[in-house]
């Protein structure tokens, strides 16, 4: 396959990836807001919370339209794998919030409203994008090997 096509291709499946990733970003926005500000949930263990709700609608999203053309060598270790990514991109999500807070709190000398909250979780949300459509693309939802072969859609 020549770079054209592959490059073609790799448009493809980021703007499939790019509008699934926008519907769990409006899920986990507004799971968080509501576990932060009608609940009253500490921001780290929200955002964990809004992650993983989230998480249905990308797995199912991902699946069946982004990578539906990928590799499926089976639903259980996909799923694992999917996991685990999102474990780990959770958790560095989480991170990410907790640390803009704190440096946030730091530079104002209060702790941040709404605003600058919702602004930092934005920012956690578009890096661990980055990172989680790399994973998928060559991990979770990945290209069969040459010499490999793929079962159908209908043995998945």
């Amino acid at each position: 396959m020549n770079l054209r096509s592959r490059l073609r291709q790799l448009a493809g499946v980021g703007s499939r990836f790019l509008v699934v990733g926008a519907i769990s970003t409006l899920i986990e926005v507004g799971v968080f807001n509501l576990v932060v500000y009608a609940w009253g949930v500490d921001v780290v263990w929200a955002k964990v919370i809004a992650s993983l709700v989230a998480l249905v609608n990308a797995y199912i999203g991902n699946r069946e339209w982004t990578f539906r053309h990928r590799d499926r060598r089976g639903r259980a270790n996909e799923l694992v794998l999917f996991l685990l990514t999102n474990a780990v991109c959770t958790g560095l999500g989480a991170l990410l919030v907790w640390l803009g807070v704190e440096v946030a709190q730091s530079a104002l000398g209060h702790r941040p409203g709404p605003v600058i909250v919702n602004v930092v979780n934005l920012i956690s949300i578009v890096i661990v994008v980055l990172v989680r459509f790399v994973l998928y693309h060559k991990l979770v939802f990945r290209v069969a090997s040459k010499g490999e072969t793929m079962p159908s859609v209908d043995q998945a």
